[in-house]
């Protein structure tokens, strides 16, 4: 099975690329070129956004997809948009398109309506609050590409509201099997395992 099975733009890769880089606006066709530019980008939102102390009292998933579109608008034209293709990882599927947008009115009332008062958490219910949070977004998928690294900038924004610092995550990149296995768990609800993770990330900044 095709990991895209919707020929539209947002399955379309950059002529030139092998198949390795998606179609993008700057005409990048290698992939360690626009890891690099991407990287960079994300940079400068992190810049942006931390450098504002205000808070924002109407978090909503607008917020985040501005974060997407700010950070890569200038390369996909699909950036801060809600994907319309299905996505797999392996043989696991994210959310299928159709069932996004229900997916996003749930997470939105349940985790960022409550962003505002994580400065209220104890350290538990912080870390809690994070790992639950990171794993349904992880299982929407909401964007074509980037979703990852959004769901850091999330929990950082989440970090910093809560007062402590932007966080270290070579803990989850040194343990990737780990990662993805506590991502599925959270499939039945079962987020004791992204727990452990937040906390190893999290205790760095206590």
């Amino acid at each position: 099975m095709s990991r895209y099975d919707v020929d539209i733009e947002e399955t379309q890769y950059q002529p030139g690329s092998g198949n390795s880089v998606l179609l993008n606006k700057l005409g990048i066709v290698d992939a360690e070129e626009m890891n690099e530019v991407e990287t960079y980008l994300l940079v400068k939102l992190y810049e942006k956004l931390f450098s504002n102390t205000v808070i924002d009292d109407e978090f909503s998933f607008q917020t985040i997809m501005s974060w997407h579109r700010q950070w890569l608008g200038n390369v996909y034209s699909w950036a801060g948009k809600i994907r319309n293709v299905r996505m797999w990882k392996d043989d696991f599927e994210f959310t299928v398109p159709r069932q996004i947008g229900p997916m996003i009115d749930d997470f939105e009332s349940k985790y960022l309506s409550q962003i505002q008062y994580v400065d209220k958490m104890t350290t538990e219910e912080l870390i809690a609050f994070i790992a639950e949070s990171h794993v349904e977004f992880i299982l929407i998928h909401p964007f074509r590409e980037g979703n990852g690294r959004i769901s850091r900038l999330l929990i950082d924004y989440m970090s910093q509201e809560a007062g402590y610092g932007l966080l270290d995550y070579s803990l989850w990149d040194q343990n990737k099997d780990f990662y993805i296995a506590s991502i599925q768990a959270g499939l039945s609800g079962d987020y004791q395992y992204t727990a452990r993770l937040v906390k190893g990330v999290l205790a760095s900044e206590c």
